[in-house]
């Protein structure tokens, strides 16, 4: 349903005929680690997320799984080469 509460007219998953079943009735303003991301909107009452009503919720436990200013680092890791393995391959 659209959202009638504080994304007004944003379509939201926790909006109601009754209201805002959200924890709390409303969604939250976007903590200070989620600025840069593509997905935070500017609304008439403030900064919030898109895609997350509780944004420090997904900051809790390290990065936010959402963020899109945020890049994983990939690791590649070394493996060890038997000499005398890699001199019978040649």
């Amino acid at each position: 349903m659209i959202c009638t509460t504080i994304r007004k007219g944003d379509e939201c998953v926790f909006m109601t005929a009754s209201g805002c079943k959200y924890n709390g009735g409303a969604c939250k303003p976007v903590v200070e680690a989620c600025e840069g991301c593509q997905r935070v909107s500017s609304y008439e009452t403030g900064n919030y997320c898109t895609s997350a009503p509780d944004p420090a919720l997904k900051w809790k436990n390290g990065n936010c799984n959402l963020a899109t200013h945020i890049k994983a680092a990939v690791e590649t890791k070394k493996q060890k080469v038997n000499p005398i393995k890699a001199s019978k391959r040649r």
